[in-house]
């Protein structure tokens, strides 16, 4: 079950129903647009960019990206200067570029349900691994650097 349990899954999840709600209950509801489609369009390739800074900076200091492994390493550096959870913010960026890409305008309620859910499941207790691992320099980063952005 771990190895199912993880954000790029509960994504792909949320992206499903978004798909089955834009193409089954659309209500005639839209936001079909060229202003629509540039932010959709931003909002992936911004999340996209995103992860991939993040995993090269934990595979630059060979740490694990696995949400349920504790990591090696704290890394502060290069993305994580801004967020303590880029590949969180990212997810969240995509779900929602990704519903305004399927016009799915009632899934839009889906974006603030995958942060409670992305917080709950596996930001708090990450926070409680690096916090057991890494003791001071955890409780330092904490203090100087958001958990989003």
């Amino acid at each position: 079950m771990r190895r199912i349990d993880i954000p790029p899954v509960w994504l792909l999840g949320f992206v499903i129903l978004a798909w089955l709600q834009s193409r089954f209950l659309g209500f005639g509801l839209s936001l079909e647009g060229g202003v629509t489609d540039l932010i959709s369009g931003v909002l992936i390739g911004g999340g996209i960019l995103i992860v991939v800074m993040a995993v090269v900076e934990f595979r630059r200091h060979r740490t694990t990206v696995i949400p349920h492994e504790t990591p090696t390493a704290l890394v502060q550096s290069s993305i994580y200067k801004y967020s303590r959870n880029p590949i969180y913010l990212a997810d969240i960026l995509i779900l929602a570029g990704l519903v305004l890409r399927l016009d799915a305008v009632l899934s839009l309620v889906l974006v603030p349900i995958l942060v409670w859910l992305l917080e709950r499941r596996f930001i708090l207790p990450e926070e409680d691994r690096l916090r057991r691992t890494f003791r001071a320099d955890f409780a330092r980063y904490e203090r100087k650097t958001r958990r989003w952005i």
